[in-house]
């Protein structure tokens, strides 16, 4: 991850090979620390100590207090020896001192509310939300979210009879979007340990954006153009609404995962490397696009604990220049009276509604035109796009766009 790496790509990387008991504690506690990160730095007082240490002390101090079935011992040994794998002697006698030291405070505990964001992220949340509303957004980034699934091979019931009989519990997610898969006592498997995984009878989606697909409201047997589609949640449940998609992405290291997911999924969809912005299709060519353009993410922060260190203020304004940039590419795609969707899981206003505003100001042959009943009125701004917030409506922070450009430009 100090590579650049994602944490969920990280982990499906270098601990595929684990045993699940040890995957899922290891993923617990890059989570875990990357969620207290703030206030494990201020207890250890990290400006003062080695950069190279710093994640070392930051999981064993993570173990001492959030995690009981590590022993208190287990937990300082560890450390140590990575300390001196990292740092050589000096490094592992600071980390056991530093250890020991906090292991005996029986004061320090991990606190609820403590600082687990960047300051200047909560100031901007506290300007769009108020202070009320970004405390409750800071909570659900920093609590365990429940695993979501939509059915693609499999029924909703044939899913939840399956999980059930693994000792698995079921809910119906947040407006009947999917199945809120849990564990009566324990965090659950990974969704590839799933029943109905190899058999291709689930993805693995938060509601928000198989909403977002719904919200799109593409007509049944139309062809559509999913201009950034990898993973491929969102290509998948278009077709599975009776769309005719194709699926392109630029970014050659997702195309694999693509593939796979609409493998799986046994969805007829044509999956292709293709650059947006290199203009891979005439104008005019498709009845309707989807962008589901690369964004900050700020709405994913409960599944992506690790994207709050990765955003900053520069990253938001570099996004919004390039969602911009992608939005007029997939605009000449668009036929008379065909439809453009633009979509981000972004809460910044700079990357959703101010480009769209942006562009319907450069390109008056387009005009919002969202579907009556696509999306519950709650789910709808005054414009009429589609904006979920996880504080409000209990998933990912999601947004899109619905457009149509007029007949005859």
């Amino acid at each position: 991850m100090r590579a650049g790496a994602t944490l969920n790509d990280a982990r499906d990387r270098h601990l595929d090979a684990l045993a699940e008991r040890d995957r899922r504690l290891a993923y617990e506690l890059s989570a875990g620390v990357l969620r207290r990160q703030t206030e494990l730095d201020d207890t250890l007082h990290l400006a003062r100590v080695d950069p190279r240490l710093h994640d070392v002390l930051r999981l064993g101090a993570y173990q001492l207090r959030a995690l009981d079935r590590v022993p208190a011992h287990a937990a300082v040994s560890t450390s140590v020896e990575l300390a001196r794998e990292t740092a050589g002697e000096p490094g592992a006698r600071y980390v056991n001192q530093a250890l020991r030291r906090l292991a005996g405070d029986k004061r320090w505990e991990m606190r609820e509310g403590a600082p687990s964001h960047p300051d200047w992220l909560v100031q901007r949340w506290q300007g769009s939300f108020g202070a009320a509303e970004t405390q409750s957004l800071l909570a659900w980034n920093d609590a365990r979210r429940p695993l979501v699934i939509q059915p693609t091979r499999w029924s909703l019931r044939q899913l939840a009879e399956q999980l059930q009989a693994a000792g698995l519990t079921t809910s119906p997610a947040p407006y009947d979007a999917g199945l809120a898969v849990a564990h009566p006592s324990s965090r659950i498997p990974h969704p590839s340990r799933l029943p109905g995984f190899v058999e291709g009878g689930f993805l693995v989606q938060d509601p928000a954006h198989a909403l977002v697909c719904r919200f799109a409201a593409i007509p049944a047997g139309v062809r559509v153009y999913d201009a950034c589609a990898a993973p491929g949640g969102k290509a998948v449940t278009l077709e599975r609404l009776g769309a005719r998609v194709v699926a392109g992405d630029a970014r050659h290291d997702r195309l694999a995962r693509l593939a796979d997911t609409t493998r799986r999924a046994g969805v007829a969809i044509r999956v292709l490397c293709a650059d947006l912005l290199a203009a891979p299709f005439a104008e005019g060519a498709w009845h309707a696009v989807l962008l589901d353009a690369p964004c900050t993410a700020t709405g994913t922060m409960a599944r992506h604990p690790d994207a709050r260190w990765r955003v900053t203020e520069s990253a938001i304004a570099r996004a919004a220049r390039r969602q911009r940039a992608l939005l007029d590419a997939a605009a000449r795609l668009v036929r008379a009276q065909g439809v453009l969707v633009y979509a981000t899981c972004s809460l910044e206003p700079e990357e959703n509604s101010n480009v769209v505003d942006e562009f319907l100001k450069d390109h008056p042959q387009f005009a919002r035109a969202p579907v009556p009943g696509a999306a519950a009125a709650e789910l709808l701004t005054p414009a009429g796009d589609f904006q979920s917030l996880p504080q409000r409506h209990g998933m990912d922070g999601a947004y899109a766009a619905r457009l149509v450009r007029k007949g005859g430009a």
